[in-house]
């Protein structure tokens, strides 16, 4: 397939995941499409299935804020029709499954275009950004339009649930790790410095 993902690019925790979610898809043979306004910081190397189309922003002295959901809708139409997109996933709900849900309506009236989307809910994007009253009518309005909806926890998924009035099932598909790339080792030099004592020690991984 021809996967278009639209993410943030930076270390957050969404961004990190979409883009090792498109590396994977990428090496078992498909064709993925980031889409974002600069080159994503866990995409390093060279794989002849991914590739990666910046979103540019124009800066006029009548926008105090640049219109990115604008530009980002604009280059999403045309990345599907230029490279024929089989797909859409957006990682995150603000903005980009409301760029998708217009980007999606541009290419159904002007090309006869109907491309799916998939939102997948991360976290702040639900339980900080998208409760605001400023956002929660076109978080509510572009999540029931996704044609799929995920979540990262159901957690996360029982808080949409609760916040928004979703009329569709959410998915759950938790976070992964690659067991191979980051498998469990004995490492005595490292437990005997950081718990000399025989402590028990606790970690997190996130992002």
């Amino acid at each position: 397939m021809k996967i278009g993902i639209v993410l943030y690019p930076t270390f957050g925790g969404s961004g990190v995941l979409a883009t090792e979610l498109g590396i994977a898809l990428a090496n078992i043979g498909h064709q993925v499409h980031y889409i974002t306004y600069r080159q994503p910081v866990r995409l390093s190397g060279f794989n002849a299935n991914i590739f990666y189309h910046e979103v540019r922003v124009p800066t006029y002295p009548l926008f105090d804020y640049p219109p990115y959901e604008t530009a980002l809708a604009s280059t999403i139409v045309d990345v599907v029709h230029n490279q024929k997109l089989d797909l859409l996933h957006v990682h995150y709900a603000i903005p980009h499954a409301s760029s998708a849900y217009m980007a999606k309506k541009i290419l159904q009236k002007n090309d006869g275009i109907t491309i799916p989307i998939i939102t997948t809910l991360h976290g702040t994007d639900i339980t900080l950004v998208g409760k605001d009253a400023t956002y929660e009518p076109v978080v509510t309005f572009s999540i029931n339009e996704s044609d799929a909806i995920t979540a990262v926890s159901a957690n996360l998924r029982d808080e949409t649930y609760k916040s928004f009035h979703i009329k569709k099932e959410i998915e759950v598909i938790q976070n992964f790790v690659d067991v191979e790339r980051f498998s469990k080792k004995p490492i005595d030099a490292f437990r005997k410095a950081v718990a000399p004592g025989g402590e028990r020690i606790i970690m997190h991984a996130s992002n």
